[in-house]
């Protein structure tokens, strides 16, 4: 029970502190990051592997780390120069179609690992390409010569329909009703879309509606 209970404390300490330092974080990790993940993995774990270990020596360095990462972010925020420094700047790998062959060796960047980042990105012609930048997060973002780019409406003068983004009425088999208030439709109109279906909400694995009324609906397959 004493295991479970400091296993609980620390699982949601952890948990607090991720979802402090927020989305971004979460989604893509800087330098002081990485080293705040790899380092708390070890420290947390100590309080849970010796119960002779009071649990506030797992607890505090896992909350001054993330403290320090805070204050660095702020901090980054509001200097480039410190940002510049700590997670350094875009490397340009790409220009005009040129291979810079000394930028990718100064960021121990392999030609294959280009050639499958751009494979991933859909793009076959390296001479098609502007610019492509290696992010600081490492990531490479590929921008494409102008005649190269698909053409938007707005290039062919077509008046595009606005449609907004769909929401999910049903999922699963189950009705989100919020998100049928919020679309203007009652369940009356929500039976008729599901009729030719079988008729029954559980019998539906999606169900979405967007702003111009285009209705998307999955039936459920059959159990094997």
């Amino acid at each position: 029970m004493i295991i479970f209970v400091r296993t609980l404390i620390v699982y949601f300490s952890l948990l607090v502190c991720l979802r402090l330092l927020g989305k971004r974080q979460l989604g893509e990790m800087e330098l002081s990051e990485f080293i705040v993940a790899s380092l708390i993995a070890d420290v947390a774990a100590n309080p849970l592997q010796d119960i002779g270990m009071p649990l506030l020596n797992g607890l505090i360095p896992v909350v001054t780390m993330f403290c320090c990462e805070l204050m660095i972010s702020t901090l980054t925020m509001r200097s480039i120069r410190l940002r510049a420094f700590l997670f350094g700047k875009p490397s340009l790998l790409i220009d005009h179609g040129r291979i810079l062959q000394s930028e990718m060796g100064k960021n121990r960047f392999t030609l294959d690992e280009l050639l499958q980042e751009l494979r991933a990105q859909g793009v076959r012609d390296i001479a098609a390409i502007e610019y492509a930048f290696l992010e600081t997060n490492g990531k490479l973002s590929v921008l494409q010569y102008a005649s190269e780019t698909p053409p938007s409406a707005n290039d062919l003068h077509v008046a595009a329909e606005n449609c907004g983004f769909p929401r999910i009425l049903i999922s699963d088999g189950r009705l989100i009703r919020e998100n049928l208030r919020k679309s203007g439709y009652e369940e009356n109109w929500l039976y008729q879309q599901i009729r030719p279906y079988g008729g029954r909400i559980s019998d539906i694995f999606l169900l979405t509606v967007d702003d111009a009324s285009r209705v998307y609906c999955v039936r459920k397959e059959p159990k094997p």
